[in-house]
């Protein structure tokens, strides 16, 4: 058993200014979204959702990881994350179901090589609504020069009996990131703090 997908879409963006300033090398940001159907729209209240969860998410984790992989070389992946939006008849729990298991985010994790966990988004839309796809270091979540934020939208999706379920991959961070990182700000804290005694 699988989910029903009704489309898939692919999305593709590369920067090459930032600020008015050329990066040093471009950084392209990929997002792959299957529109699925609500396998739990209808039913009313299900208790238990782990059936759907057990099913269906390992096969389409490894679906859209294949997409990603398609378009971008694993090896080149630097940043990802993932996101659901499901329809306005759908919970934001039925979202959550398909993207928060680790039948659906390992997939990705062990494709690319990874050690930090999936940033993500989660929550109802119409259709066209915005799929906000935010992204980490796939090795380190503490490198904030990786946290970008891939946008995209579907102009027929979710429909109000759907789940849109995205993977995003970036081969690079901002193009010119200067706020440091969270262990700089750890250090610079406690020095502080250290010298106010």
């Amino acid at each position: 058993m699988s989910f029903e997908i009704r489309k898939i879409t692919t999305y593709r963006e590369t920067t090459y200014i930032e600020g008015g300033k050329r990066g040093d090398k471009p950084v392209t940001m990929l997002g792959v979204a299957a529109v699925v159907a609500n396998p739990w729209h209808g039913r009313g209240f299900v208790e238990d959702l782990s059936p759907e969860i057990k099913a269906n998410c390992s096969e389409l984790g490894q679906q859209l990881v294949e997409l990603i992989l398609a378009e971008m070389d694993g090896e080149t992946v630097e940043a990802y994350g993932k996101a659901a939006v499901v329809g306005a008849e759908g919970e934001i729990e039925h979202a959550s179901a398909i993207i928060h298991t680790l039948r659906f985010g390992n997939h990705f994790r062990e494709a690319v090589g990874a050690k930090s966990y999936l940033s993500f988004t989660n929550k109802r839309g119409a259709p066209g609504t915005s799929i906000q796809i935010p992204m980490m270091h796939k090795d380190d979540e503490g490198f904030r020069s990786h946290y970008i934020t891939l946008e995209m939208r579907i102009e027929d999706a979710p429909r109000a009996d759907e789940i849109v379920v995205a993977l995003g991959a970036a081969d690079g961070g901002r193009l010119h990131p200067r706020i440091g990182n969270r262990y700089q700000d750890l250090k610079d804290i406690a020095a502080e703090a250290e010298a106010k005694k």
